[in-house]
This record gives C-alpha cells, structure tokens and sequence, in this order.
C-alpha cells in the first residue's frame, strides 16, 4: 500500500478573536436542534482550482451533515459570494437567512503537484472570527484535507475532537452462506478511498487497528487453522503472530502498541491471554476460570480489561485489572451481554445486547450503570467507537428472506444518545468494522 501522500503538510492558525460563548454545540447533554451553517463553494485562483474547491466544499459539507449537528443551509438562499479567504462577509446577508455560521474557504492552485487550501468560521451573530487556517497539501491529498477542516470545525463548534480524518477497516463478504468468501477491507470514514486487503483465499475475522495505525491485527483461518496476523498497512505484509492450541478469537492492541489480547479455547474452557510484541511471550490473565471468558478490550489507560463471560452462568461483563487480578461483575440487566469494547475517553463501555429474540447496541458506564440501548435489529452486533468516543460503529444484519437466505449485513453508525443512525455505503457485505484514531495525530 502507497504511503499517505502528505508530504507536506501545514497548519497555519491565525488569530482568532474570543467568539460568543453561545455558538456551541453540546453533544453531551440534551438533543439540540443542528447548528445552520452557511457553506460557499470555496473561490479559487483560476479554472485549475475551481474543480478542487468544490469537491473539498462538497467533502466538509458531507462530514459536517453526517455528524447531526450541522445543517447547511441552501446555497440558493446565500445573498454574498466570495472571491478570496480574505473577502470580509456582509454579516447582515448572512443574519438574514439564519446562518448561525459561516465557513469561508479559497483554494490557491499552486502548480501541478500542489496547493493550499485557506479556511474561516465566522460566528454570524457576534460577526467574529472563530477559527482560521492554511493548509499546503499535495493536489491528491484534497479529499484528507476537507476531513481535516472538518475536524477542525466540529472541534472549534463542539468542544471536542473530531473524527472525519479517519479510516474503518473490516470484513467484506460475498458469496453464498455454505461458501462465504471474507476478506479484508479499508476505506476512509465516509466510505472513499475503499481498498481490499487480502484476496479471500482464507477466511478473516475481527480486525483491529494498532494505536499508530501502521498496523492491522486480524484472525485468518489457514489450511483450517486459526491464526492471528499483523498486517502492516503501508507495505502490505504480513505476519504470523504466532500458532496457539484450540481456537483463537478476537485479538486486539493494548493501547500502547506493545501487546495483544485474545481469547484461546482449549479442552472446552475458554480462556484471556496477554501477549507482547516485542518479546513474543504469552501470559495466561484467567488461569482460575473453568468458565467461557473472551472478547477482551482494555481501558484507555491500560489498567484495566472489560470481557464477557458465563461463569456466572449467563453471559455477561467483567472488568479485571491488566494483570487478571479483581474480576468483578458489571452487568447485571436481562439477557446475554457480548463483545464489550471500552471508549477512547473511558467513559463508556460498549457492548453487544441478546434479549427477547432481538440484538441490541449498548453503552454503560464502565461501572455498570446507566445502560442505554442505542441500536436495536434482527442482528446487530460488533460495536467499535470513534476516536472522540462520541459516535459508535457496527454492523448489521437483515432477516432472512422466505427462502431461508440470509439476509445482507451492512455497516451502520449511531451516536450515543441513540440518534442520527446512518449506513456507510460499501461496495458489497460488511461485517466486523474497526475504526482509526486520527490521521493527524499519528
């Protein structure tokens, strides 16, 4: 795989006046109507530009309006036009269609190779700059760009990181259910940029990226075998982790890089292991356990594991210390509780719900309290958090048709007050998604 064509890449922050309190969003708290933001095709320096300054235009407005909080108001209504970044606006005209904000750009083609691309977000009402910066990026790396001021908008409005300069991988499935051909996928957020990993000669399962992103960890079965493999993403390659007894499932990164968790089943008890990258040795977290213990997923800090199991009988949540010890129960509502991943902020704990025949997306606070169901369908299952911890991704699966076929499994992402659920466009079946922290913060 092509390295990342950033190759130079510069943010300029200008000055930027104390904005209004009041233009903010709260994605904490009650649900709020979306802030009306006015959104001029970006000027441009010539006919070269104008291409690039609208499809950067037409990227941030898609990234803004995914997240529910933005609305962007119809460019017919708009009663100024820009020519430059540098262009003062005519608060007056935007007071008059109800913009709340304003986002100006100019995208300045440099030369074949290169351009820089200037952004503003103006606060209508108060007629004050929030927010300025200048990007110079290769021409092919537009598309990140537009992620980028995305990011920095929803930030700016928000209080809160964003997520839109980020990829998902997961599994793409074709053919039919006695001869499911699996293979390994990746995509920007917004589904562009879609590549195939691997060529379905072996079945894959649960990928799961490295903190830096260099690195994709998977399950693959060879020759009937299951094996964990690091696929690094900017070569290509990949490498076997290493052959373990009994099944394998579910491996994933610690938070800094250096290990890997799983869950091996073994003379019919499953059980946690610990393994580190760097030295290749293998530490058994639930030797007292006669129970099925697995889907492991660390805090942020690493301190702590979140898994589920049935030693209590029916399958439900555990946390533990890193080092297996302080197992305690966290669930305790009706039904059986399955793939518990923990938030990048550690405030929430998400996890998959089985009740009265239906599959459910939920999060609790890693405590146990506060259980909110947030998605609900014949099969839901898999949820993996976006890096703000704000917007939560899985997939889902339709019924079975009256033949018995099952039904297609597409992608979905719902925030965590259970609105604004929306389907990632991929070009066939998807299954197990896993998101990115930020590009930008590699």
């Amino acid at each position: 795989m092509k390295k990342l064509f950033f190759a130079c890449l510069l943010f300029c922050f200008g000055a930027v006046s104390a904005a209004r309190a009041e233009l903010s969003i709260d994605i904490t708290g009650a649900r709020s109507e979306p802030m009306k933001t006015a959104l001029p095709v970006f000027s441009s320096n010539g006919a070269a530009g104008a291409k690039i300054a609208k499809d950067v235009t037409n990227v941030i407005e898609s990234d803004l309006e995914s997240s529910g909080l933005f609305r962007v108001l119809d460019p017919m209504a708009y009663l100024q036009t820009f020519k430059s970044a540098s262009d003062a606006p005519a608060f007056v005209d935007w007071q008059a269609i109800k913009a709340e904000a304003l986002i100006q750009g100019h995208v300045d083609y440099r030369d074949a190779k290169k351009i820089r691309v200037s952004v503003r977000l103006w606060d209508v009402y108060a007629a004050q700059e929030m927010y300025s910066a200048t990007l110079e990026i290769a021409q092919n790396g537009w598309r990140r760009a537009a992620h980028m001021i995305a990011d920095a908008v929803y930030k700016r409005v928000t209080g809160e990181d964003g997520y839109f300069d980020t990829r998902i991988v997961y599994i793409a499935e074709t053919g039919s259910p006695l001869n499911r051909i699996k293979r390994l996928a990746i995509m920007d957020q917004d589904g562009e940029n879609h590549q195939f990993l691997t060529d379905g000669l072996n079945l894959v399962l649960t990928p799961r990226f490295s903190p830096n992103m260099q690195q994709i960890t998977y399950l693959s079965f060879y020759k009937d075998t299951p094996r964990v493999y690091l696929f690094d993403i900017e070569t290509g390659k990949q490498q076997v982790v290493g052959d373990f007894p009994g099944m394998t499932f579910a491996p994933r990164f610690s938070p800094d890089g250096h290990k890997l968790i799983m869950s091996m089943a073994e003379n019919g008890k499953t059980d946690i292991y610990e393994m580190n990258l760097d030295t290749r040795a293998v530490r058994l977290l639930t030797p007292k356990s006669r129970a099925i213990d697995t889907s492991p997923s660390y805090s942020p800090d690493g301190r702590r594991i979140v898994f589920n199991s049935d030693r209590s009988g029916a399958q439900q949540l555990y946390v533990m210390d890193s080092n297996g010890k302080n197992v305690k129960r966290i669930s305790f509502g009706k039904g059986r509780y399955a793939t518990p991943v923990w938030s990048p902020r550690g405030d929430y704990i998400a996890f998959t719900k089985m009740l009265g025949g239906k599959f459910y997306i939920g999060v609790m606070f890693p405590d146990g309290k506060g259980e909110r169901l947030v998605a609900e369908g014949y099969l839901v299952e898999a949820p993996t958090w976006s890096p703000n911890g704000r917007i939560l991704m899985y997939f889902r699966q339709d019924p079975p048709n009256r033949f018995g076929i099952p039904g297609a499994t597409k992608i979905y992402a719902v925030d965590i007050t259970g609105y604004n659920e929306r389907r990632l466009i991929t070009p066939i079946d998807a299954s197990d998604p896993a998101w990115s922290p930020l590009l930008s913060k590699r």
